[in-house]
């Protein structure tokens, strides 16, 4: 009898060979066991590939959890919102909801259910930052497995994975974790309305969008133009159906985008917050002014300072995410991904209107040069982590763009573009020899990923050439392999640093420090005082002034007894009146003196300008807090952050970030003095504005200066006139 050998299992176009099988079945226990294997098409390496990047990014931005600071601002208004249902609705700063801070409040509300639900702490904080950061990397994968195969999703996943900017943002509580998963769920919404032609995973495109804009607001919406074009054109319904549904999905868009900020704007003021960053107490102004054309055109709304900020990441140009602080951050794989990116187009360039593979390079495409454009020439307040919004997009180039041109070079089809994935490996380990050639010196860390780039780079282009002239498959595979490690080696090596090393809370970037302000931070830049732990507590040491070893965030004691950590300075010290222009996530808290380290420049400004809040003043405020709603009123929400942190208690912040804030006038002072909801003043010889220079004056002839404490001054009912 003769016996049929089974047939070989189907090669895909993206060159992984797929097990063959029955189909599933369907049930609980074949979607179980798909779970942990995958489906029965896939590779047999494909799922435990991933599984394995999936840890390794779960590992990267939990390491070492206890020494991640946090950016204290946020972390203050987590705790507020856990003391108060209002204060979480609104995003204020302090339990007493006196001013919100300068964005939506999404973030703040899935870092504080976590709070809520266990507590207060580091790792409450952060594990919604961890889950969204490896959320995101599995999105990517699957989003990218879906149009272009095992291979192309699994290279894009890990190339998220490593990305360095990535894993410093999610080792933090800055809110742009948050804003890319959401993003990505509006692009996996999309994808499947374009596949489909239907509406509804339109509508939930948008509403996914509109949660991103309630997250960081303006930013949310850089990826919108290349939603409209991808759908507008690749989508499979006629041209009336896709814009009529395009119609829909954008009242779903402005519905889930404008809710809040419509039921804020419309409570009367005297009911809610001050919202922080806003000129005339409306999110609308924020939106635009503050957190919108402020900061591509550096105009903004709240400070009104021309290119403000801009120094952080470097002068803005399109040379921007090539320079020394950014470049590191996340330019490794730029120069692959714009190379793969317009070949890839061309190789689909005569598929059908509907084709999903090249829908799905016009997405990624667009969301790279989208924020590439915006990042690089914004003039106004512009901070490295802002650009791992950027990452998705370049991580899935990387992955399906390779995998498309690998596969054109290994058939030998479409040779003129064919030939264009060796001059990529070799442009992409040239520019990465370049990046660590800027940090030699750092460290054995980066001189091994400076060899190796170069080393597997050489070996991947050589090994690819030589492949194709000896039409040697198995060589063309290893030299693949080999580009992989070229291009991830240096990436790598940044990650490993952010993961290890500790970071600025609220500039943190990936590497050894670059020297400029916006390399502040990670792997060598120096951590500012004042933005460790939370309530009383610290993030891992035990606190300078006492032995019990809290953790971050647990309840601060009102006994009287306080720390130097958790939220106030290492020396014991805040500097009260020093405003930084910008955003929430501007700079770092001032501590202490500029001898202190942490001093960048930056003059004091505002009331309490130069006025030092020290930890012993805030054991006097709370013993003399006299049942005030507020333990103190001090110039800016660098402050404030520090003394809730330090002592559980609702803190004003009169001027906001900037200090500029007209959240403070003299009759709403004299109000809340007069109610006994205040009683203590910090204020300094500095002013910013009529109506600051207005309360020092009248505090300064009204109250009672309380001599231990240099600028700080007591009000009763009695003294208001």
């Amino acid at each position: 009898m003769t016996t049929l050998a089974p047939p070989p299992a189907p090669v895909r176009e993206d060159g992984a060979r797929h097990r063959s099988g029955p189909p599933a079945d369907g049930g609980l226990a074949s979607r179980a066991r798909r779970l942990f294997t995958g489906a029965p098409d896939d590779p047999r390496w494909a799922r435990p590939a991933l599984w394995a990047i999936l840890v390794l990014a779960t590992a990267l931005y939990a390491w070492n959890l206890s020494s991640i600071t946090g950016n204290t601002f946020y972390d203050a208004a987590v705790y507020s919102g856990t003391k108060s249902w209002k204060a979480f609705f609104f995003g204020a700063l302090d339990a007493g909801s006196f001013i919100t801070v300068d964005k939506p409040p999404f973030a703040l509300w899935v870092m504080g259910l976590s709070a809520r639900a266990f507590g207060y702490g580091t790792w409450q904080l952060m594990l919604p930052m961890v889950v969204v950061g490896t959320g995101s990397v599995a999105l990517l994968h699957r989003l990218v497995k879906r149009d272009f195969g095992a291979v192309a999703a699994t290279i894009s996943a890990l190339a998220l994975t490593l990305t360095p900017i990535t894993v410093a943002i999610t080792r933090d509580t800055n809110p742009d974790p948050i804003l890319v998963f959401l993003m990505l769920l509006g692009a996996a919404a999309l994808l499947k309305s374009v596949r489909t032609g239907r509406l509804m995973p339109l509508v939930w495109s948008g509403v996914a969008i509109g949660f991103a804009f309630n997250t960081k607001m303006m930013q949310a919406y850089v990826v919108l133009p290349a939603f409209f074009l991808v759908y507008l054109w690749a989508a499979n319904a006629s041209l009336g159906k896709r814009i009529r549904n395009l119609a829909v999905g954008t009242v779903a868009l402005i519905v889930s985008s404008a809710w809040w900020m419509v039921v804020v704007d419309l409570i009367p003021a005297s009911s809610r917050p001050y919202i922080g960053g806003s000129t005339d107490n409306t999110v609308w102004d924020l939106v635009i002014g503050y957190n919108g054309f402020g900061r591509i055109f550096g105009a903004s709304s709240s400070v009104g300072s021309q290119g403000n900020g801009a120094s952080f990441g470097g002068e803005a140009g399109l040379y921007r995410m090539f320079n020394d602080t950014m470049g590191g951050q996340i330019s490794w794989l730029i120069p692959f991904a714009a190379i793969t990116l317009v070949a890839g187009l061309v190789l689909r360039g005569r598929a059908p209107r509907t084709d999903a593979r090249r829908a799905a390079l016009m997405l990624w495409g667009g969301w790279f040069v989208l924020h590439y454009l915006t990042f690089a020439l914004a003039e106004g307040t512009f901070h490295p982590y802002y650009v791992t919004a950027m990452a998705p997009g370049i991580a899935a180039l990387t992955g399906a763009g390779g995998v498309m041109l690998y596969n054109a070079f290994r058939n030998g089809s479409a040779a003129k573009w064919g030939w264009v994935l060796p001059a990529a490996v070799a442009a992409s380990s040239v520019w990465a020899v370049v990046l660590l050639q800027r940090v030699s010196g750092s460290g054995t860390l980066y001189a091994v990923a400076e060899v190796v780039a170069g080393v597997a780079g050489a070996a991947s282009v050589v090994g690819l050439l030589l492949a194709r002239f000896t039409k040697r498959q198995r060589l063309m595979g290893v030299a693949a392999l080999a580009a992989v490690v070229a291009l991830l080696a240096g990436p790598a090596a940044y990650s490993a640093s952010a993961a290890t090393s500790s970071t600025n809370g609220t500039n943190p970037t990936a590497g050894p420090s670059t020297g400029g302000m916006g390399g502040m931070g990670g792997g060598g830049g120096q951590r500012p005082s004042g933005t460790e732990g939370g309530p009383g507590t610290n993030s891992g040491d035990a606190p300078s002034g006492s032995g019990d070893g809290q953790e971050m965030g647990q309840p601060p004691s009102n006994s009287g007894n306080s720390t130097d950590d958790g939220g106030s300075t290492g020396s014991g010290t805040t500097d009260s009146g020093t405003a930084e222009s910008g955003s929430a996530e501007s700079g770092t808290t001032e501590s202490g003196s500029a001898e202190s380290g942490s001093a960048d420049g930056r003059t004091g400004g505002g009331m309490g300008g130069g006025t030092q809040v020290s930890s012993a003043m805030i054991t006097y405020l709370q013993k003399n807090q006299d049942g005030a709603t507020w333990l103190v009123a001090v110039a800016t929400d660098q402050t404030a952050s520090s003394i809730i942190l330090e002592s559980g208690e609702p803190v004003i912040s009169m001027g906001g970030w900037s200090g500029s804030d007209n959240a403070m006038t003299l009759a709403k002072l004299k109000s809340l003095v007069k109610a006994g909801k205040l009683h203590y003043i910090v204020v300094g010889d500095s002013g910013q504005g009529s109506s600051n220079s207005e309360i020092s004056t009248w505090v300064k002839a009204n109250g009672t200066a309380v001599s231990d404490y240099s600028g700080l001054y007591r009000l009763d009912a009695s003294d208001v006139s």
